[in-house]
């Protein structure tokens, strides 16, 4: 078990605890007396194929369907719903890995798919970033809505992405450990402070006024559902993570970790389900006015 545990900071490096050599022992035999945890995120996990799969879909679907009355922001929900479709494909090998196999070799796979779901906060960002341009600086947003700067900035997101999971992959690199502490409180920060500033720049639109413009309208939607996906999928990370070495081993691993990266990864089902149900009462609300 040495081999395995010598090195704490391993356990976020990985994700998920690199598995032993063969004939030592798997994750779950070496949490057995604590296997709650353990059972409970792999629940999560499975909810995310069986729910978030057909719920990105619908998303990527709904959004190809609407392209021609989309928002400025869907670019990035776009390929935000392909990283999570692809991270949801993992719950089978990552139950083999986790309660059966004490091979290390799958591990790479999955450390890779690992890596690619850390960085699902830098399109959250880029969707703050966007509904704050839109809200705080209109006219800059206005200037900037047709060029193809959003398609630009996602393909950057999506080399820092496959590079960050590349190096993960790897899982030898030392002090990586910092590398998705410090990225998950940056991007934790800015989303923090778009938001503030977006629902500020909107409680200041105007006293008096009835009915919110639009486009202010739709972005204050978007960030409450942003809002709520930080809060309660982001923060847990974001609050244990800088102090995983103030908990024994056995309690960050077997407890904290599982707990923490379950309600991260099960944004994949949360942020698809959100959106769609805007969808569904931006529809009713829309069949509502044709009606009167």
């Amino acid at each position: 078990m040495e081999v395995l545990y010598s090195n704490s900071s391993l356990l976020v490096v990985s994700h998920r605890p690199p598995n032993s050599t063969a004939g030592e022992w798997t994750v779950y035999e070496h949490c057995k007396d604590k296997p709650a945890a353990i059972i409970w995120y792999l629940g999560l996990q499975f909810i995310n194929m069986f729910l978030g799969i057909p719920a990105n879909l619908m998303v990527l679907w709904l959004i190809h369907k609407n392209k021609g009355d989309s928002s400025t922001s869907d670019i990035f929900i776009s390929h935000l719903a392909t990283l999570d479709v692809l991270f949801c494909l993992t719950p089978p090998l990552e139950l083999a890995n986790i309660v059966f196999l004490t091979t290390s070799s799958t591990w790479y796979v999955l450390r890779f798919f690992y890596g690619i779901k850390d960085s699902s906060p830098l399109f959250l960002s880029c969707i703050c970033l966007d509904r704050y341009m839109a809200v705080v600086h209109p006219i800059t947003f206005t200037r900037l809505k047709d060029r193809h700067h959003r398609a630009v900035l996602a393909i950057v997101v999506w080399l820092i992405t496959l590079a960050y999971a590349a190096a993960k992959c790897v899982g030898n690199i030392a002090n990586f450990d910092k590398v998705f502490t410090a990225m998950i409180l940056a991007a934790f920060a800015f989303m923090v402070f778009c938001n503030i500033a977006i629902l500020w720049a909107l409680r200041q639109s105007g006293p008096g006024r009835d009915e919110m413009h639009p486009v202010k309208k739709r972005a204050f939607k978007m960030v409450l559902i942003i809002q709520a996906i930080i809060v309660f999928n982001y923060f847990p990370p974001v609050a244990l993570f800088p102090f995983q070495h103030y908990f024994s081993p056995d309690v960050f691993q077997c407890y904290i970790h599982y707990v923490t990266f379950g309600l991260m990864d099960f944004s994949s089902s949360i942020q698809p389900m959100l959106y769609l149900s805007k969808e569904k009462l931006n529809c009713c609300m829309s069949c509502m006015t044709q009606l009167r």
